[in-house]
């Protein structure tokens, strides 16, 4: 369910309901930053996203995230706002600092694949399977 916004809104700030998926590559794209804040994550696949879009990442250090963003992005305790703030203000104002996430996030997400996955899936499922003789 989609909360409303905040009564004072920042005309910076756009406020939606459902994105479809075809529609993602534009918000993420013409995104400033991307911020996960998440306590309890899956994989982890909108963080790759972004950084395929060349939105610099900022994700919470919780669950498969670290090893999902790796050095790619800037990764910060959920339950600490100030350390939120900061990352998103170094993100913002940081252009060195943007470019090198950028950069980074370009080469991080070469480094996952659904083809590459399903390899891994096959092997291990092959590992798990006793062999015939």
């Amino acid at each position: 369910e989609f909360a409303a916004p905040p009564a004072a809104k920042d005309s910076r700030i756009i406020y939606t309901d459902y994105v479809r998926a075809a529609d993602l590559p534009f918000f993420y794209s013409y995104a400033n930053v991307f911020v996960l804040p998440s306590l309890r994550e899956g994989f982890g696949i909108p963080p790759l996203e972004a950084m395929a879009c060349g939105t610099p990442v900022i994700s919470s250090n919780g669950g498969s995230l670290p090893e999902v963003v790796g050095d790619a992005g800037i990764l910060f305790d959920p339950r600490d706002p100030d350390e939120l703030s900061s990352s998103l203000l170094a993100a913002i104002n940081d252009e060195k600092l943007r470019k090198k996430l950028i950069d980074k996030g370009f080469v991080r997400v070469k480094h996952f694949s659904w083809a590459k996955t399903a390899e891994n899936i096959l092997k291990s499922c092959e590992r798990a399977m006793p062999q015939e003789k």
